[in-house]
């Protein structure tokens, strides 16, 4: 197995790591209700997806 020849320091390390982080998730808003949601999931709030109904909510106005 191969092994380093030096030690890698720590800035240099941290300096490759800096793309790896969380993003922000995508919100879009429901053309039904208005409320945020996820791209691509169902509204909570009133259970349309992408201008149908998909799922029954108990929670209709």
């Amino acid at each position: 197995m191969a092994h380093p020849k030096r030690k890698i320091s720590k800035q240099r390390r941290d300096k490759r790591r800096t793309h790896i982080k969380a993003t922000t998730q995508q919100l879009a808003t429901c053309s039904n209700c208005g409320a945020t949601v996820k791209y691509h999931r169902v509204c909570p709030e009133c259970g349309f997806y992408r201008g149908k109904l998909a799922i029954e909510s108990e929670n209709v106005l």
